[in-house]
């Protein structure tokens, strides 16, 4: 049997060779010249085209073309199976041309394909005049906090897997687990309230009123207009401990109201309801013991959807009996005031429930103290609440917006929470358990909710992104020395200054800022009245722009009676 001829001889590539229209290649080793010659040849004419593809060798040859040149030295080395020595010597000049564009920090060749420059799903940024909002949205929170007694406490973003594991029924899904890092499996926090009772537990702190403000992570479909994100922070006000009875949850929900208030995001409502009612209803309906959470997790959709659909999901997904989940309709259709407590108590197979009692009766309580606190006009009694997390043992609740524009549709609940009075006792070594009740504020849904707002205003009023109460104008020569020792005054007696990086900045540069960031008071240095020791100090707010030129040593005071 014929075999067919190589397409390159080794013979020939070691073989000398002059190579006159192949000038590019002239100064390398011979291995290219000679293939070049021989490539000529008729039936050579593929290793033509590999050849000509090479770049060119120039004395001043960057890295990168040599390290392109050597590979193609050696893709050629080993189609005609050269020696081994041969081969070895160029896979040595490339790892050391490999080094030396490492250590050189040159860029390869994937440095230059371009990629898709965003944030990943369900995350964003926030620019300089929305951060502005949303900072002084999180003073506001944090003022209400603190004037209930809360105290504020920090966690880890993400806790071990065991910690979050089995604690919030259906929404474990949305968790974000963690490679294994080190022999310990890790989650990222999907709320703050596991990681606060965990934290209770581990430091044996048995009653506190505590606030955190702190990043949580879910799995979720986002959607950023209506504030449902991935990556989102939560603001939640807590109070633990052994107290009187419905007194820590009437303040919880006083200060859901005072935040909502204090935030100015338009009118809302607070739905609220017991778990004990509602595990009471699922009892005396006839759900078994087994399905109260799975059947609880389907009524906590009714906010979203028809309840054909629930009784569908409760039915075919759930394994309900269809007339259960009629007789289920009956009650979560119960929505009003205190009042429903009297419906409850004269409905005679509800009364049947011992634990459905005790929810009523706390709720008669909890209404006289919310009518104390003056919030009770805010609350709903909806039997249709349900809150899927699996820690909550009592009162529940959820305060949803009520939009009246197709903007802000959809925005649904801002703030959530409840009575978790068995979490803690989860992570205590002996078990004991700390009465614990809590909300979440939703920031990122309140903060879509003020940008909104704020659009719709259409105010020709700019959000200031500074806190800059002074600037320092240094006209003429500049004064840069003085606008120096002047900010260094001025900052120690605590005014927020600025003033432009250069030694003579032009007029009109510095003014612009002036106006473009709406910065109160300016300064100006200028050749005439400073060299008479004065200075012009201008109050820029207003129609009525006050002027008053004074000597530089009263800068401060004058200031300060400008502010």
């Amino acid at each position: 049997m014929a075999t067919s001829k190589p397409k390159y001889s080794y013979e020939a590539l070691t073989s000398p060779a002059e190579v006159e229209d192949h000038t590019p290649f002239a100064g390398l080793n011979a291995v290219v010249n000679t293939a070049t010659a021989t490539v000529k040849q008729q039936q050579q004419q593929p290793a033509l085209k590999l050849l000509k593809s090479v770049p060119s060798a120039t004395a001043d040859l960057e890295i990168m073309n040599q390290i392109r040149i050597v590979t193609e030295k050696i893709k050629i080395l080993k189609a005609v199976k050269a020696d081994k020595a041969l081969i070895d010597e160029q896979v040595a000049l490339l790892k050391d041309l490999n080094t030396k564009k490492n250590d050189s920090s040159l860029a390869d060749d994937d440095a230059s394909k371009k990629f898709d420059l965003k944030t990943p799903k369900g995350t964003r940024d926030f620019v300089p005049e929305e951060m502005a909002i949303r900072e002084q949205m999180f003073a506001t929170i944090s003022k209400v906090f603190k004037r209930h007694g809360g105290v504020t406490i920090d966690t880890p973003v993400f806790e071990l897997k065991e910690i979050l594991t089995g604690k919030y029924g259906e929404d474990s899904k949305l968790i974000y687990d963690l490679k294994d890092q080190g022999g310990e499996l890790s989650s990222l926090r999907y709320d703050l309230t596991v990681p606060f009772a965990r934290f209770l537990a581990m430091h044996g702190i048995s009653n506190i009123k505590r606030y955190h403000i702190g990043k949580v992570y879910r799995r979720d479909n986002p959607s950023v207009n209506k504030g449902r994100m991935r990556e989102f922070f939560q603001c939640d006000f807590d109070i633990a401990g052994e107290y009187g009875s419905m007194i820590p949850d009437s303040e919880i929900l006083k200060v859901v109201v005072e935040v909502l208030e204090a935030v100015d995001i338009g009118n809302f409502k607070v739905k609220i309801n017991h778990r004990k009612i509602l595990d009471g209803i699922f009892e005396v309906c006839g759900v078994p013991a087994e399905k109260f959470r799975p059947i609880s997790s389907a009524v906590d959709k009714l906010d979203k959807a028809p309840w054909t659909e629930v009784k569908k999901e409760m039915v075919e997904e759930k394994g309900l009996d269809e007339a259960v989940a009629d007789r289920i309709e009956q009650y979560v259709k119960l929505c009003g005031s205190v009042e429903v407590c009297d419906i409850l108590a004269a409905d005679p197979k509800f009364t049947t429930s011992k634990r459905a009692m005790e929810g009523v009766n706390d709720m008669r309580l909890l209404f006289k103290y919310l009518d104390l606190l003056g919030v009770k006009e805010k609350m709903s009694f909806d039997l249709s609440l349900a809150r899927g997390l699996d820690y909550y043992t009592g009162v529940i609740y959820e305060a949803v917006f009520e939009s009246t524009s197709e903007e802000t549709s959809g925005v649904g609940s801002i703030a959530a929470g409840g009575r978790y009075d068995d979490l803690v006792g989860m992570f205590s070594p002996s078990g004991k358990k700390i009465p614990c009740v809590g909300v979440s504020v939703g920031v990122e849904r309140v903060f879509a909710l003020l940008l909104a707002k704020q659009r719709a205003a259409k105010s020709n009023t700019k959000q200031r992104t500074t806190s800059t109460q002074v600037y320092l104008v240094g006209l003429g020569s500049g004064h840069l020395d003085q606008r120096m020792t002047t900010a260094t005054r001025l900052w120690k007696a605590g005014v927020a200054t600025e003033y432009a990086f250069k030694e003579k900045p032009r007029r009109e540069a510095q003014f612009k800022v002036i106006a473009e960031e709406g910065i109160p008071v300016s300064v100006v240095f200028d050749d005439v009245k400073f060299g008479a020791g004065k200075i012009q100090v201008e109050y820029n707010i207003g129609e009525g722009k006050e002027k008053v030129v004074i000597g530089v040593e009263d800068v401060v005071e004058t200031v300060k009676r400008f502010l």
